[in-house]
């Protein structure tokens, strides 16, 4: 692990100066204080600033970067104007990264930043990642990548430098829990952003809530699916999820599983092979 961290801070040396695209979570969050840590006032950390991120992730961003003193700059856009974002084909991670991208690299050369870095970890190749093609073709680095950590290792590091998001759950953007094919509209992410932090304020830390049009489908830690089997609970969650919005309220028995609305295109994948 040592090791790893060592070849981590000997790329990012290699920069000279680096933006971090910084979403809050573990991955750039690890990354942007290694990079801070290597490189002062020479790494900065960029913030896409839309709908498809809850407002208090984006809250945390602001105020690790107070915090550290690391300067933070905050990119607004409007993903749903995005027409190949919001048509929401299997490949829609690739028309959001590509914009967003693009703002960020622009935001960092404005500022003197020719290198623009993400949190892409090894584990990130096991999914079905479109975006990634995006990141390659706009020249974006992935150093965590490149010096093979996993996200348990980010995490462990994480842990050792005292970082609030060590154990943090991993949070994709809210567009994920939208099926392919149905359109990504500002309300629908709304929906979803208010029903999982309720889902949070409970207490649940591992969740999601898909939005299946008039049906929320929750997921949440395999450990945690006995506590919706009490009549009160359900009742509770049921009349929070009506006034969001939706109509029906469905437990998924299987529990949390990251990508679950990528497992038809990973099964199709497969059966081609």
């Amino acid at each position: 692990m040592g090791r790893k961290l060592e070849r981590l801070k000997v790329i990012l040396r290699e920069y000279g100066s680096v933006a971090i695209a910084f979403s809050g979570g573990t991955d750039s969050t690890f990354l942007l204080k290694v990079a801070h840590d290597v490189l002062g006032e020479n790494a900065i950390a960029i913030t896409a600033h839309s709908s498809v991120s809850p407002e208090w992730e984006y809250s945390e961003t602001v105020q690790f970067t107070k915090k550290l003193g690391i300067k933070h700059i905050v990119i607004d856009i409007n993903i749903t104007d995005i027409e190949g974002f919001r048509k929401n084909p299997e490949n829609r991670c690739y028309f959001c990264k590509k914009e967003i991208f693009s703002r960020i690299q622009k935001a960092a050369r404005d500022h003197g930043i020719s290198n623009v870095a993400d949190g892409s970890n090894v584990d990130d190749l096991d999914d079905y990642r479109p975006g990634m093609l995006a990141l390659r073709e706009l020249g974006v680095f992935s150093p965590l990548r490149e010096a093979g950590f996993t996200k348990k290792e980010v995490r462990e590091v994480s842990k050792e430098m005292g970082l609030p998001t060590w154990d943090k759950p991993a949070f994709a953007c809210l567009a994920s829990r939208i099926p392919y094919g149905d359109e990504i509209t500002k309300e629908k992410l709304k929906m979803i952003e208010q029903a999982e932090e309720y889902l949070f304020s409970l207490g649940f830390r591992q969740l999601r809530v898909r939005h299946h049009r008039d049906v929320a489908r929750i997921e949440v830690a395999p450990e945690d699916r006995r506590r919706f089997f009490d009549e009160a609970f359900m009742d509770m969650v049921s009349t929070r999820f009506k006034e969001i919005g939706y109509k029906y309220t469905a437990l998924d028995l299987a529990g949390y599983r990251m990508g679950s609305l990528n497992e038809s295109i990973l099964r199709k994948d497969s059966d081609s092979d």
